[in-house]
């Protein structure tokens, strides 16, 4: 049975990867701001009250913890909005930020000293982060987040390898969320891909960047 801790998983993408992990016999644990009443029907553990910006949010998550330790830590956590060339708003590009790039490194941070032997880090992240993949622009905000994001994650690949924890760079495809406008694909056919893809994550695949169908992603 596995450690896992899932950050944002009320809803959507993280609701599903709770649903099937928790369904396969491990102990999943996620940390959101509200939990929802499908995520209270699962049984998980709660964590309630989280947020991803604030470092004293972090330390009482760790301290919560005791003796715990985790396998697997899924930072799903994330936020969208649409800026234009037109619209460009500074405090939700930079709001992006703060959820996006810096509340998962925030979390991984805090929880280093709580990671297992050969634990695995994923950050659920999108080819909207992708600089060859943008051909429509827009988007400031969200793009320039996720590319941070992906970023901080080849960089922890590397600081981490040491230890043999793998690091996971996966982009969920377009799913049908409160995010996405319900546009896409359903959750849990999102949620089953990338499973398959943290079941195999290892280190050689660690730091590369795979759509949850298993295509490896340009950056």
């Amino acid at each position: 049975m596995a450690e896992i801790l899932i950050t944002g998983g009320n809803r959507g993408i993280g609701l599903e990867l709770a649903r099937m992990f928790s369904a396969r016999g491990d102990h999943v644990r996620v940390a959101c701001r509200t939990a929802s009443a499908e995520l209270k029907a699962l049984g998980v553990e709660i964590i309630g009250g989280f947020d991803v910006t604030r470092d004293d949010a972090v330390a009482s998550l760790v301290a919560g913890l005791g003796d715990a330790r985790i396998d697997l830590l899924i930072n799903n956590a994330g936020i969208l909005s649409s800026e234009t060339l037109a619209d460009l708003d500074f405090e939700r590009v930079r709001a992006q930020f703060e959820v996006n790039a810096l509340g998962p490194l925030r979390v991984t941070l805090g929880l280093l000293d709580r990671l297992a032997e050969n634990a695995k880090v994923v950050m659920i992240t999108s080819r909207m982060g992708s600089i060859a993949d943008n051909g429509s622009g827009g988007y400031y905000g969200y793009r320039m987040s996720k590319c941070a994001l992906n970023m901080a994650a080849v960089s922890l690949s590397r600081d981490l390898a040491d230890r043999g924890i793998a690091v996971g760079i996966l982009h969920p495809g377009m799913v049908a969320t409160e995010m996405t406008g319900r546009q896409g694909i359903p959750p849990a056919e999102s949620a089953a891909g990338l499973v398959a893809r943290i079941d195999e994550l290892d280190l050689s695949r660690s730091g590369k960047f795979f759509h949850a169908n298993g295509e490896e992603l340009p950056w």
